[in-house]
């Protein structure tokens, strides 16, 4: 597996597919949806054809980990904090027909432990 965050494979998913994935976007989910999240936008494609997937990281639960871990909050944390959930939804398949899929407390703890 490739520890990149913008271009990667990730699974194989339960239904042994790989999934090919390009990081697209990061930005503020104010501006765009009114919700105080930081958004990164994927291509998946797992066989099937190209797809987007927007994970959005919630502002406010990112700040409390920043803090707590001694972490810079920064673009490339989110985006790999992203990264590493796609990862998990591959390889478990859940909330993998979603398009918008929000991260709670728990998934960015676990994410930002497979980044350690």
């Amino acid at each position: 597996m490739s520890a990149s965050a913008r271009e990667f494979t990730a699974g194989p998913d339960p239904y042994g597919a790989t999934w090919n994935v390009r990081f697209l976007w990061l930005q503020n989910g104010i501006s765009i949806r009114h919700a105080d999240t930081i958004d990164c936008k994927f291509v998946v494609d797992d066989g099937s054809g190209p797809r987007e997937m927007v994970l959005a990281l919630p502002h406010p639960v990112l700040r409390q980990m920043h803090q707590r871990l001694g972490q810079p909050l920064s673009d490339a944390w989110c985006m790999k904090l992203a990264a590493a959930h796609l990862r998990h939804i591959a390889a478990s398949g859940e909330d993998a027909e979603k398009t918008l899929i929000t991260l709670s407390p728990e998934d960015l703890d676990r994410a930002n432990k497979t980044l350690q």
